[in-house]
């Protein structure tokens, strides 16, 4: 790729993804915007991963890890590896169309106020539906991926989100460095939430592009949708969130939808034969909270708008589920 300077960094944290990276690598190879240099951090696969990309992927930067840091450590060891203007985290088991790089680029540099922007997500295994059309959080203390199973032919406008899901999303490095990077305590799962959170108690914006297109395999890492180990420490970074991102007065005001929900995931896991385990990350996350620092706060106003979309994401999450099982029993 030469020694010009370029504008983006692209990250790709790999964990025995062996089977997955030459379909991500081929694709970058094949973008129509070639501005990018690649790095990817290995958390001590023992998989062949990385002598494999050192042999038919040289322009592939690589740190290698004796062990498995967790993703939010290897995404900041990308970061710091670059010094480009944008940083764009990709999962290794994404597959991206020729456009998406270009298509993601154009966006994040249409207003200084976007923090970051993040692909329109097609399933793997069903090309026929959305995997993940950019992350809303609500008020009972949940995160869940917009338009998750609907028609691909559903979620075609460029629209402001709540956060972005960090699997194929780009990142402005300016309010990187403000802000900070991504949450090391957290390990893995639910930091994309939390920067995207911080960022917007200053008053940044995350957008969704449906015309970067990716295909996702989807917990090639963890193994499944649900299992206990990603279920622990979901409950576990879900309270710190909470801590980190909402002032007392926010707290106690959605108390009562939050204790709903709280509830809500315990029996619906209980159900899944996984109730131990999140009790067990609800549990952790009580015992840490005392070692998370709270955001630099925010104006009220941002404050009480960010307030209404959480309430507001309440309804959007159940007409989610009911269109979830119209769906499944059709």
């Amino acid at each position: 790729m030469g020694n010009t300077m370029k504008s983006i960094a692209i990250v790709i944290p790999n964990y025995n993804g062996m089977r997955y990276l030459p379909g991500c690598l081929d694709s970058l190879r094949e973008q129509t915007d070639r501005d990018f240099e690649i790095i990817m951090i290995d958390n001590g696969s023992t998989d062949e991963s990385v002598p494999y990309v050192r042999a038919h992927y040289p322009e592939v930067r690589i740190r290698a890890y004796h062990r498995n840091t967790g993703f939010c450590a290897a995404v900041n060891a990308g970061i710091r590896m670059s010094s480009t203007p944008y940083v764009l985290l990709l999962n290794n088991d994404i597959v991206c169309n020729r456009e998406m790089v270009g298509e993601l680029h154009r966006a994040i540099q249409s207003s200084d106020t976007l923090f970051s922007c993040c692909a329109k997500m097609i399933s793997m295994q069903d090309p026929s539906v959305i995997d993940d059309a950019g992350d809303l959080y609500c008020a009972l203390g949940w995160a869940f991926a917009r338009g998750k199973g609907a028609s691909r032919s559903l979620y075609c406008r460029e629209e402001n989100v709540f956060s972005c899901c960090a699997a194929a999303a780009i990142y402005r490095r300016e309010i990187l460095d403000r802000i900070g990077l991504f949450d090391e305590k957290h390990f893995a799962y639910l930091e994309d939430l939390d920067i995207g959170y911080r960022a917007r108690i200053q008053g940044y914006k995350n957008r969704y592009i449906p015309s970067a297109i990716v295909y996702h395999a989807g917990s090639a890492t963890s193994g499944s949708r649900h299992n206990a180990f990603k279920v622990r420490l979901s409950a576990r970074n879900s309270l710190w969130i909470l801590r980190k991102n909402m002032p007392a007065w926010q707290i106690l005001l959605n108390a009562p939808l939050l204790a709903a929900g709280y509830m809500v995931k315990a029996a619906y896991f209980t159900k899944k034969h996984l109730g131990k385990a999140y009790l067990q990350g609800l549990a952790e996350g009580l015992r840490g909270m005392g070692q998370v620092q709270q955001a630099p706060g925010g104006r009220l106003g941002t404050y009480l708008k960010i307030q209404l979309e959480l309430w507001k994401n309440c309804f959007l999450r159940i007409f989610e589920g009911v269109r979830e099982r119209s769906e499944n029993s059709a």
